[in-house]
């Protein structure tokens, strides 16, 4: 028996270099982002979490998704799969880290070890566009 994990992701990328947040206890980047709650829409889910993470207001008229992705869940036991669905969009406010990241970087293709498979996959696609330095 399989387990999804449910999140979506907002894929920012500037100067070749797509923004990652280590959230505190981990020892992995992950794309911000998170889990649903409840009913919420995948626009709801992106909004609530970017902003409880990084402190900005995502503009819901400028989000474009930008693919789903899957793979094995990063720390957990076999069988357990992560879903990611991706958006980007335009931001409003400084980014900065809140209580539940402890610390936020610009990654390029290079830094991909440093992310959990699902977001390789990411990685993957935002370097073969030309996307991602």
């Amino acid at each position: 028996m399989s387990v999804l994990i449910d999140t979506v992701a907002w894929v920012r990328v500037e100067n070749g270099r797509i923004l990652c947040a280590r959230p505190r206890g981990k020892d992995v980047f992950y794309i911000p982002g998170g889990k649903r709650e409840g009913a919420e829409t995948d626009l709801q889910t992106l909004l609530r979490e970017v902003e409880e993470e990084l402190a900005v207001a995502i503009l819901p008229a400028t989000v474009s998704h930008m693919g789903t992705y899957e793979a094995q869940a990063h720390g957990h036991p076999d069988g357990v799969v992560v879903r990611m669905s991706c958006y980007a969009g335009e931001y409003r406010g400084t980014l900065a880290v809140s209580s539940e990241i402890e610390e936020m970087a610009w990654f390029s293709y290079a830094d991909r070890p440093l992310v959990p498979p699902v977001d390789q996959l990411l990685f993957d696609d935002l370097k073969a566009a030309g996307t991602l330095a």
